[in-house]
C-alpha cells in the first residue's frame, strides 16, 4: 500500500504537483473564512432563569419563586447541575446541561417545565429565559458621547435623553445585526410618567389610591366598532381613546362631586420623569454615563460579528444618525484582543518557520532540500484550515497554538524522508528513470517507522479530546489541530515530498554539514564510551531520573495559567444596605483614583443592574472595566500584574469594600461556569444564614493567615434592613380590610406602580402612581398612610399594622437545592494545589461544623483535581497505547520495551524545566509531557529500526549499533532540534494567552534536550541487551561453553532445551527477516 502511494506519486508528478498548487489555494480561502475567536469557548451548556418580584425579599423570592422551580425543574434531560441567586426583588436560577445538549432543546424543555409552574407562581411574576450567550457573548460596551462632553458631569435630563437614544434608536440598529444575541443597556434614567398624588387632596375629594390607578388604566385604549357597509365601500369603525401625554392624563375623570368632576390633576401633579433605577453606569470617575454591552449568540464567529457591529457604529457615527451630535464610542472592544491572541501565535507560528527553515539548511547543507520540506511545511497549516472549516473548529489561541506546536513535528516525517532520499542520490544517479527508482527505495526504507512514528505522536493526543469540563473544551482544540496537521503532513510527506525530492534533489556529496560535524565530534566520543560503559551509562541516567521523581514534590500544582486579557476588572462590593446614589459616589471616588494609576487608558464601571434579566448584580456591586495603554506607555518594568497590583493598593483607602482583581472574559467564564470569581471557592452548606455567616467567617481568618491568600471575599447575605409593615389581623377585620387591600396602596403609594403605558409613536414609556418624595421618605410617612375602608372611613397605617426596621438577608444562595454561602480566595505566589492542602489541613483542624453543615471545594481548584484526576487515567492508557503500537511495529515485546524506556528519561528534562522555570504542573505542562513523549519514541523508533534492519542483514551487532547510530544521527538530531525550535518563541512571547502556552513549551524543550541525548546515548547502549539475535547467541555461546567444559546437560531437559533454545532463537530472526520491517 505504501510502496503504491509512494510509486503512483512519482509516476504522475505532474499531476500530484498540479493538485497541491490547487490545495494551496483552497487553503488559503479557508483561512480567510475561518471562525475567530481569541479564546476557546469554555462555556457549559446552561440556561438561567431570571424572575423580577419587586420588593419582595430574599426569603420570599426564595419560597414563593426559586423553591417551587426548582423542584419543577428536577429530573429534566441531561441536568447535571443546578444553583439559584436570590436577591431583593430578583430570582436568578443557572441550569447547567451535559456537553451534548443542545442549548435550543434545554430552553425549549425549561420552557415547557415553566408553563406547568406557572400557576404556582406569584402573580404579576414573569419568569424568563436569559439571553443565548456565553461567558464569550460580551464582545463590544460603548457609551453614548459628545464631543462637548469632555470631562464635565451629565444632568439628569441629558441621562435620561441619552437613555431614550439607546433604547429607542442604538438598540434597534445593532441588535439586527446578525450573531448579536442581545443589547443590555447600561446608565442613564429611563423615561417615565409619574402621578404624583397628594394626601391631603385625596382625603378632601374623597379618592383613594386604587381609583386613580384603576382610572389611569382603564382610560388609555383605541378600540374597534367593527364594519360599517356604505354603498360600494366599507368604514372602520375605531374608537380612539389612547392617553397622549400630561394633559390627557390630568384630564381623567375620578368621580363625580355635586355635578362637578373630580379630574386627576385635582389630586395628583402630573409630570414627566424617571424610573426607579437598580443600576448606572460611571465614567472614569469624573460623570454618569450611558451606553451598552453587545452579547455574542453561542457559537458566533466574534471577530466576524465584532467587525459588522463596528462597521454598523461607523455607519451610524458618519451619517449623524444620533440626535444631538451624540457618537457611539467603544470601551472595550473583543477584537483589540482576538488581534492580540492571534498575533501571538502568529508571531510565533512565523518565527518557528523561520527557525526551522534555518536549522534545516544548517544540517542539510542543501538548499534544494530545505525547499522540499518547507513546501510541507507551508502547505500542511493550509490544509489543517480547510478540515478546520469542515469540521467547524474555530481559529483561536489554543487550535492555533496546537499549529505553533506542530510546526516542528509536521515536517519531521518530510525531513525523514528527504534525508534519506538526499544520502542515496548523492551516491550518483544521473539518469531519469534511476533517479525515481533510487528515490522511491529511499522512501520506502523509511516509511514504516516514520509512519508508526508519527502515527505514534498523533495517538498521544487523541485521548487529550476526551478530557472534559473546562480543560476538555481548552485543550481539545489544540489535539484536534495537532492530530489533523501531523496527519496531513504524513500524507504529503509520502506524495509531494518524493515528487519534489525528484525535479529538486540533485544529491551532492556524503559529507557532513560543519555544523553537524561540529556536534558529531563530542559525540562520537560521548557514544563510544557509553558502549564501552554500559553499565555505568544506565546508571548515570537512573539517577538522573531519580532525582528528576525527587524534584515533582517541588514544583506545585495549579489548573491553567492566567491568561492576560489586556483589561483588569477590580470588582467592588460595599455592604449590603448602601443606596444606589451613594453607591455611585463611593464609585466615582474609586474612579478617580484607578485613573491615577499609571498605564490606565479609561475605567468605565457598571454599579448594580443593567437591564439585562440574567443579570444579578446589586446596587452595593459594581464591575469595573479598566483598559490598558499600549505596553510602550507603561511605566518601565511594569506589567499587568503590577498595574493591577497598584489599583488594588489604591481602592483599598475605600472604607468597608472587598475588592477582587480579574479580568472581563475570565471573570464571566468564572460566574458563569462554576458560579465563584475566584482560584479557590470554598463552599459551606446548611440552613442557617447566621451559622453560615459565622462559619464563613472563621474560614475567612483562617485563609488570611495562609502565604499567598489574596482578594479574600466572603459572600455578603446579611446586613440588609427591612422597614417591616407586620399587619395586625384582628385590627384590619374590625375596619373590614384584607390584607390585599393593604399590600396594594403600599405597593402603589411608595413604591410606584405601572398602571399603563404612554406611547409617543413607536416610543413606549410607563405611567406610575405614587406618592409624593416628602411622603414616602421616612417611618412616620408610611405609618400616616391612610386606608379607605368599606364605609368610607379612612385609616392610618400605624392602626392596622407594626412598622419596624429589622435586619435581613442580603442574598440567599443555593446549590443542588441546599443553602450555602461562598468564601473566596485568590492565589498569588504560591501554587494552587499546596495552598489548598494547607487551607484544607488548616480549616480541617480550627472549624468544627455542627450536624447538618459541610464544605465543598470549588473555584479553578475543582478545575484542577478533576483535569489531573482525569490526567491520571489517560497517562497510562497513553503509555500503554504507545507500546501496543510498538508491538505491532517490531513484532516483539523486547524492541517495545527497549523504546518504551525513553518516556521516562524524556520526562527528566521536562521537570527540571520545570522546576528551573518556576511553572507549576498544570494541564498545559501535562499536555507538555504527553507531547514530548511521541517525539521522544519517534527519536527511538527512527534508530532502532535502522540498527535492526542493519542486523537482519547479517552486520555483527556491535558494528551495526556503531553505524545505524552514525547514519542516524543527522535525522535524530534534526527532528529534536526543529522541534524545539519550534517552541522557543512562545518561552519569549508576551502576548495575550502566551501564559498558556508556555509551561507546555518548557517541557518539550527541556524534555527533548535529555530525550535526545539519551536517544543517541543510552538506547545505543541498551540495544546490546535487548536484540533477540544477540540473546540467542549468546545463549549458543553458554551452552557452547558448558559443552568445551565437559559438563553434560541433563537428561530431563537436555536435547530438548538446546532444540527449543535454539528454535526461539532462530524463529524471531526468520520472522524479522522476511518481514523486512525497518
Amino acid at each position: 500500500m505504501l510502496d503504491f502511494l509512494v510509486r503512483a506519486s512519482l509516476r504522475q508528478r505532474l499531476v500530484v504537483v498540479v493538485v497541491a498548487v490547487i490545495l494551496l489555494f483552497f487553503g488559503l480561502d479557508a483561512a480567510r473564512k475561518l471562525s475567530v475567536d481569541a479564546f476557546p469557548d469554555v462555556t457549559n451548556v446552561q440556561v438561567q432563569i431570571a424572575t423580577d418580584s419587586p420588593g419582595r425579599s430574599p426569603e420570599e423570592i426564595e419560597r414563593f419563586i426559586t423553591v417551587p422551580i426548582e423542584i419543577a425543574m428536577t429530573g429534566l434531560p441531561g441536568l447535571t447541575e443546578m444553583r439559584s441567586l436570590n436577591k431583593p426583588g430578583l430570582s436568578l436560577i443557572t441550569l447547567v446541561f451535559t456537553d451534548r445538549t443542545n442549548v435550543y432543546f434545554a430552553r425549549q424543555i425549561v420552557m415547557e417545565r415553566l408553563v406547568e409552574v406557572a400557576d404556582r407562581m406569584p402573580e404579576g411574576t414573569n419568569p424568563v429565559l436569559g439571553p443565548v450567550s456565553t461567558g464569550l457573548g460580551e464582545i463590544y460596551q460603548y457609551t453614548l458621547e459628545k464631543r462637548s462632553d469632555g470631562t464635565t458631569e451629565l444632568g439628569r435630563e441629558e441621562l435620561t435623553n441619552r437613555r431614550i437614544v439607546q433604547d429607542w434608536v442604538v438598540r434597534p440598529l445593532l441588535r439586527s445585526i446578525p450573531g448579536v444575541a442581545e443589547i443590555n443597556s447600561q446608565g442613564g434614567f429611563v423615561r417615565q410618567y409619574r402621578v404624583h398624588v397628594n394626601p391631603d387632596r385625596l382625603r378632601h375629594f374623597q379618592v383613594t389610591l386604587p381609583q386613580i390607578f384603576h382610572a389611569l388604566s382603564e382610560n388609555n385604549a383605541n378600540f374597534s366598532g367593527g364594519i360599517m357597509p356604505r354603498q360600494s365601500e366599507q368604514y372602520l369603525i375605531r374608537g380612539v381613546g389612547m392617553l397622549r401625554g400630561v394633559e390627557d392624563i390630568e384630564r381623567i375623570v375620578l368621580r363625580e362631586v355635586g355635578g362637578t368632576p373630580v379630574l386627576i390633576k385635582d389630586v395628583a401633579r402630573v409630570e414627566i420623569g424617571r424610573e426607579v433605577r437598580q443600576g448606572a453606569l460611571v465614567k472614569n470617575g469624573t460623570t454618569e454615563s450611558v451606553g451598552g454591552v453587545v452579547m455574542m449568540l453561542a457559537g458566533g464567529n466574534a471577530k466576524a460579528i465584532v467587525s459588522q457591529v463596528k462597521a454598523r457604529v461607523a455607519e451610524i457615527n458618519d451619517r449623524g444618525m444620533l440626535p444631538e451630535g451624540l457618537k457611539i464610542v467603544p470601551y472595550y472592544d473583543r477584537s483589540e484582543l482576538v488581534d492580540a491572541a492571534l498575533w501571538t501565535v502568529t508571531k510565533v507560528l512565523l518565527e518557528g518557520v523561520l527557525l526551522v527553515v534555518v536549522v534545516l539548511y544548517l544540517f542539510l547543507g542543501d538548499v534544494r532540500s530545505s525547499l522540499v520540506v518547507v513546501a510541507t511545511l507551508v502547505l500542511t497549516p493550509l490544509l489543517t484550515f480547510l478540515v478546520m472549516n469542515r469540521v467547524g473548529l474555530s481559529a483561536n489561541l489554543m487550535s492555533l497554538g496546537g499549529l505553533a506546536i506542530a510546526i516542528g513535528l509536521m515536517v519531521d516525517a518530510s525531513v525523514v524522508v528527504v534525508e534519506n532520499a538526499y544520502a542515496h542520490l548523492s551516491h550518483g544517479h544521473t539518469k531519469p528513470e534511476d533517479k525515481l527508482h533510487v528515490i522511491a527505495k529511499a522512501v520506502a526504507e523509511v516509511a514504516t517507522p516514520v509512519i508508526f512514528g508519527i502515527g505514534i505522536i498523533v495517538l498521544v493526543f487523541l485521548p487529550l479530546m476526551t478530557l472534559q469540563g473546562m480543560e476538555g473544551k481548552m485543550f481539545a482544540p489544540l489535539a484536534f489541530t495537532i492530530a489533523i496537521a501531523l496527519t496531513i503532513s504524513l500524507v504529503l510527506s509520502l506524495s509531494l515530498s518524493p515528487v519534489l525530492s525528484s525535479y529538486l534533489l540533485k544529491g551532492g556529496s556524503e559529507e557532513d554539514t560543519r555544523l553537524v560535524r561540529w556536534v558529531r565530534r563530542p559525540y562520537d566520543r560521548l557514544l563510544a564510551w557509553a558502549l564501552a560503559h554500559r553499565a555505568a551509562t544506565v546508571f548515570a541516567a537512573l539517577a538522573l531520573f531519580a532525582a528528576a521523581l525527587a524534584a515533582i514534590p517541588m514544583l506545585g500544582t495549579s489548573f491553567i495559567p492566567e491568561m492576560k486579557e489586556g483589561s483588569v476588572v477590580p470588582g467592588i462590593n460595599r455592604v449590603p444596605n448602601i443606596s444606589l446614589d451613594e453607591s455611585i459616589r463611593m464609585e466615582q471616588e474609586a474612579m478617580r483614583l484607578v485613573m491615577q494609576v499609571p498605564g490606565v487608558k479609561s475605567a468605565i464601571s457598571g454599579v448594580g443592574r443593567g437591564e439585562s434579566p440574567a443579570d444579578p448584580q446589586s446596587q452595593n456591586e459594581s464591575t469595573p472595566i479598566v483598559s490598558l495603554k499600549p505596553r510602550d506607555e507603561w511605566p518601565e518594568g511594569w506589567d499587568q500584574d503590577t498595574i493591577a497590583d497598584e489599583i488594588r493598593k489604591r481602592l483599598q483607602v475605600l472604607p468597608g469594600v472587598q475588592i477582587v482583581m480579574a479580568q472581563p472574559i475570565s471573570d464571566r467564564i468564572d460566574e458563569m461556569v462554576t458560579g465563584v470569581r475566584s482560584d479557590v471557592a470554598i463552599k459551606l452548606f446548611g440552613d442557617d444564614l447566621e451559622t453560615l455567616r459565622d462559619k464563613a467567617g472563621e474560614i475567612a481568618r483562617i485563609a488570611a493567615g495562609l502565604r499567598g491568600a489574596q482578594d479574600i471575599r466572603v459572600e455578603r447575605i446579611t446586613g440588609q434592613q427591612y422597614m417591616t409593615v407586620d399587619i395586625d389581623r384582628a385590627a384590619i377585620a374590625r375596619y373590614g380590610l384584607n390584607v390585599a387591600d393593604i399590600q396594594h396602596v403600599i405597593e402603589i403609594a411608595f413604591a410606584g406602580k405601572r398602571a399603563t403605558d404612554i406611547y409617543e409613536g413607536e416610543r413606549r414609556f410607563g405611567a406610575v402612581v405614587r406618592l409624593p418624595r416628602a411622603y414616602r421618605d421616612n417611618m412616620a410617612s408610611l405609618g400616616d398612610l391612610m386606608l379607605t375602608t368599606s364605609s368610607g372611613a379612612q385609616v392610618p397605617l400605624d392602626n392596622l399594622a407594626r412598622i419596624q426596621v429589622l435586619d435581613g438577608p442580603a442574598q440567599i444562595s443555593r446549590e443542588s437545592a441546599k443553602r450555602r454561602i461562598v468564601i473566596g480566595v485568590n492565589v498569588r505566589d504560591r501554587d494552587l494545589g499546596g495552598f489548598v492542602a494547607e487551607l484544607r489541613g488548616a480549616v480541617d483542624r480550627e472549624l468544627t461544623l455542627k450536624e447538618g453543615y459541610y464544605l465543598e471545594w470549588g473555584g479553578q481548584f475543582q478545575n484542577m483535581q478533576r483535569a489531573l484526576g482525569h490526567l491520571s487515567v489517560i497517562v497510562p492508557i497513553t503509555i500503554a497505547a504507545i507500546f501496543f503500537l510498538l508491538f505491532l511495529l517490531f513484532g516483539s515485546l523486547r524492541y517495545a520495551a527497549l523504546i518504551i524506556t525513553v518516556l521516562p528519561f524524556a520526562s527528566i528534562g521536562g521537570i527540571f524545566g520545570l522546576l528551573v522555570s518556576g511553572e507549576y504542573l498544570s494541564v498545559p505542562a501535562s499536555v507538555g509531557f504527553i507531547a514530548l513523549w511521541g517525539i521522544a519514541v519517534l527519536n527511538g523508533v527512527v534508530l532502532v529500526s535502522y540498527i535492526r534492519t542493519l542486523r537482519v542483514g547479517g552486520m555483527e551487532i556491535k558494528a551495526a549499533i556503531m553505524q545505524g547510530t552514525r547514519m542516524r544521527f543527522r535525522p535524530v538530531m534534526m527532528t529534536a532540534t526543529v522541534a524545539m525550535l519550534g517552541l522557543i518563541p512562545f518561552l519569549f512571547a508576551t502576548g495575550p494567552g502566551s501564559e498558556v502556552q508556555r509551561p507546555l513549551a518548557v517541557v518539550v524543550i527541556g524534555g527533548l534536550v535529555t530525550s535526545t541525548l539519551l536517544t543517541l546515548v543510552m538506547l545505543p547502549a541498551l540495544y546490546e541487551w535487548f536484540d533477540q539475535d544477540a540473546a540467542t547467541e549468546r545463549k549458543a555461546a553458554r551452552k557452547r561453553a558448558k559443552a568445551e567444559r565437559g559438563v553434560k546437560p541433563e537428561v530431563r531437559t537436555g536435547g530438548m532445551a538446546g532444540s527449543s533454545g535454539g528454535g526461539a532463537g532462530a524463529e524471531p530472526v526468520a520472522r524479522d527477516r522476511a518481514d523486512g520491517v525497518g
